[in-house]
C-alpha cells in the first residue's frame, strides 16, 4: 500500500483550514494535493481530532492483522479437511 505524503496531523490541519472558510480547490492547490484527495480526506477524517485519527489508524491496522490471521486459519482448516477426506 502506498504511504501518504501527509500525516494525520497535517490532514486534519488542512481540514480545519477548510472549516475556517477556505475553499477546497484553494487548499488543494496550496498543499499540493488533488481535489479528489481532499474530498477523500474529508469523508474519512471530517470532524476528527488528531487523537481520533491515530485511534482509527491503529484500529485499521489491527483489523488488517486479524483478517490475515483469520484467512490463514481458514486455509489451515481447509487443508486439514482435504487431508482427512483423502485418508478415510
Amino acid at each position: 500500500m502506498k504511504r501518504s505524503r501527509f500525516t494525520e496531523e497535517q490532514i486534519i490541519g488542512i481540514l480545519k483550514e477548510h472549516q475556517a472558510g477556505l475553499g477546497a480547490k484553494d487548499l488543494s492547490r496550496k498543499h499540493g494535493a488533488s481535489d479528489a484527495t481532499f474530498y477523500k480526506w474529508r469523508a474519512k477524517f471530517g470532524g476528527m481530532e488528531v487523537s481520533d485519527a491515530r485511534k482509527l489508524k491503529a484500529l485499521e491496522a489491527e483489523n488488517a492483522k486479524l483478517k490475515k490471521l483469520l484467512a490463514e486459519q481458514m486455509m489451515d482448516v481447509s487443508t486439514l479437511k482435504e487431508i482427512l477426506g483423502k485418508n478415510f
